[in-house]
Parts: C-alpha cells; sequence; structure tokens
C-alpha cells in the first residue's frame, strides 16, 4: 500500500526538479555570459566597442523581425534585403544616383544634396542633415511597399491556410526580388553615403573609434526605448502583445486584428530603414548586404527567445561582440564571423532550447 505514496512522491520531487532545473542552469548562463563579456570589454576593449556597435544593428533589425514574426505569424526571410532595400532608397533620395548607361550613373535633378548646406558635416560625423532627411524619405517609400507586401503577398497565403514553410518559401522570393530590382537600378558596384576619410573621436578613456559609430549606438538606444514604452505603455502595444499571445482570443476581445498587423508591419517597417541605412552607414551598400545581414539577425532573434523582443536585442549585442572579440583573438579569420553567431546560438539552445528570455511579447 506504500507504493503508490512512493511513486507519487517521486513524481513530487521530479516535477519540483524540472521547475528549479531551469531556473538554475538560466542563472549559470546569464552569469557565464556576463562574465564573458567582462573579460571582453577589459581585455579587447576595441574589439567589445566594435561589436557593440556591430552588434545594436543586428539587434534592431533582429526587434523588427520578432515583431513581425510573433504578431503576424509572418517568417519574414526578406528582412535583411527589406534593409538593403531601405538603404538604397535612402542613397537615392540623397544623391539622386541610378545606372544610366554603361559609360556612368545618371542623377536625378531632384535630391537632397542639392540643399544648402546639405552635405556639410554635423560635428565630426561623415554626413550632414541631408542624410537625415534621406532617412525620413526611404521610410515613406519603403513602408508601403512593405505594406502591400503584406497585404497582397502574405496575406493571401495565410488566408487560403498556408503552411509557414509557404509563407516562407514566398518570402525568400521576395527577398530575390528586391536583390534582382537593386542590382537593374543600381548595379552590383559598392555605393556610399560620402566618401573621404571618416573623424575618429574618444570619450572617458573608450577605445577611439569613428564618429558615425557613436551615433549609430545613440539612433538604436533610442529606437530601442521607443519600441519599449510602445509595446508597454500604449493601447496599441497591449493590443500588438494580446495578438501576439492569442490572436483568436484577441480577435474575440475586440481587438481589430487587421489594424494591428498593419501597424506591425508600420513599426517593423521603419525599423528595417533605421538599421538598413545605419548599416550602410556602418560598411557600405551592396546588393549582397542583405543576405550576409539574414543569418546573423535570425541567429540573434533565436538566441533571445522568439517573441522575445528584448530577447532579440541582448541576442544581437552578444552575437555582436562574440563575432569581433573572437576575430581580434586570432582565433577565426573575418569570414568566419558568421560562423561565430551560430556557434554561440547552438551552445545556449542546448543549455536553454526556449532562448535566453523565451516568452513572447
Amino acid at each position: 500500500m506504500q507504493q503508490p505514496v512512493l511513486r507519487s512522491g517521486r513524481i513530487r520531487q521530479q516535477i519540483a526538479t524540472s521547475i528549479i532545473w531551469p531556473r538554475h542552469t538560466a542563472a549559470a548562463l546569464w552569469l557565464l555570459l556576463g562574465a564573458l563579456l567582462a573579460w571582453a570589454a577589459i581585455a579587447y576593449s576595441l574589439q567589445f566597442m566594435t561589436g557593440l556597435i556591430v552588434g545594436s544593428i543586428y539587434a534592431l533589425a533582429a526587434v523588427g523581425l520578432t515583431l513581425i514574426y510573433s504578431i503576424t505569424k509572418t517568417p519574414h526571410f526578406a528582412h535583411g534585403d527589406a534593409m538593403m532595400l531601405s538603404a538604397y532608397f535612402a542613397f537615392f533620395a540623397l544623391t539622386g544616383v541610378v545606372i544610366g548607361s554603361t559609360q556612368g550613373d545618371v542623377r536625378s535633378p531632384v535630391r537632397l544634396d542639392r540643399l544648402p548646406g546639405a552635405t556639410e558635416q554635423i560635428w565630426r560625423l561623415s554626413f550632414g542633415y541631408g542624410f537625415l532627411m534621406a532617412v525620413v524619405v526611404a521610410a515613406i517609400i519603403a513602408i508601403p511597399v512593405y505594406l502591400a507586401i503584406s497585404r497582397f503577398i502574405y496575406r493571401p497565403l495565410q488566408d487560403r491556410g498556408a503552411s509557414t514553410a509557404i509563407v516562407a518559401v514566398a518570402s525568400l522570393g521576395v527577398a530575390i526580388a528586391m536583390r534582382g530590382a537593386v542590382m537593374l537600378v543600381w548595379g552590383a558596384t559598392p555605393r556610399n553615403y560620402s566618401t573621404g576619410i571618416r573623424d575618429t573621436v574618444q570619450f572617458w578613456g573608450l577605445p577611439r573609434v569613428v564618429a558615425d559609430q557613436y551615433f549609430i549606438l545613440i539612433t538604436v538606444l533610442v529606437a530601442a526605448i521607443a519600441v519599449s514604452l510602445l509595446l508597454f505603455r500604449t493601447k496599441l502595444g497591449k493590443s500588438m502583445r494580446a495578438m501576439a499571445d492569442n490572436p483568436d482570443l484577441a480577435r474575440v476581445s475586440g481587438i481589430v486584428t487587421a489594424d494591428v498587423t498593419r501597424w506591425t508591419w508600420i513599426v517593423g517597417g521603419t525599423l528595417i530603414v533605421a538599421a538598413g541605412t545605419l548599416l550602410a552607414l556602418q560598411s557600405q551598400l551592396s546588393p549582397e548586404l542583405g543576405f550576409v545581414l539574414l543569418l546573423p539577425i535570425f541567429a540573434a532573434a533565436i538566441l533571445g527567445g522568439v517573441g522575445s523582443p528584448q530577447g532579440a536585442f541582448l541576442g544581437g549585442l552578444i552575437i555582436g561582440v562574440v563575432s569581433e572579440v573572437t576575430v581580434g583573438m586570432g582565433i577565426i579569420s573575418p569570414g568566419y564571423k558568421i560562423s561565430v553567431a551560430f556557434a554561440v546560438l547552438i551552445l545556449v539552445i542546448l543549455i536553454r532550447p526556449r532562448g535566453l528570455f523565451g516568452v513572447q511579447v
């Protein structure tokens, strides 16, 4: 007669262990990550700073990706190419350059760099106010494009009950179409928003970096705070989180899911434009930029926990820092930085399958 009691006692003990063990594992994982990042900040301060800057761009892109996926249930594999396309929109708005013929480019007479003082440097940055206006123009052009893609490509497939794999393949087709359009209009030659030597600055004993990189880091932080306030301090944000948690219940509760989906693409599209232009400012414009970005962005979103914007942001920073520090240590060559992102991802997922946060919006 004691056997059932002993068995139930073992079951309770197993349940308690299954609850405590993940918590202990998560705490150990956080301590390990914190210790490694602190060591990298001291031992490889320049690479750590560079990793923060590159990782912040990954983070901003990953936040947009996880919002779109968790709320609209769209596996947007065209995310990287959408960033690339947005960066080219800003380039066109600023310079008016398109491919004209084999003899050279053609420049539109209507362009922002013709405004008085538009290209004069702000502080020690490599650009003037014309670039900032170009980013706004790029958003005005790009967001309707992304809304149209959602409305006429993704939504019809989802309404017909298409599987996630089918929608993912469709998004890959969108990515290829975007890349082809850029190749047709601007060609394969790399482009830059500005030319010349970029000024470097140093603050508070931090490593000396290009002034543009401080602008990138500050812009990403401001954007991240804005998204956090939107999600947790506004009615729209509450509707987004409700729809991410349970779309059917959100619909029954009176939330207009079509409007929430539209606003999700507007917010996500804004983050796409910001991340794309900042990355092009950090490096240069190229039609292959989107494909190179896609893998680290998805790794960041999965590492942080699918459906968690906070986790996606932190995942992007971790991947950026670890990749740069690993190269700085001489463990791998710069061409294999992407492999580091997936090594970190696999390691964390093996320990914590849900990612660092592992919760929905």
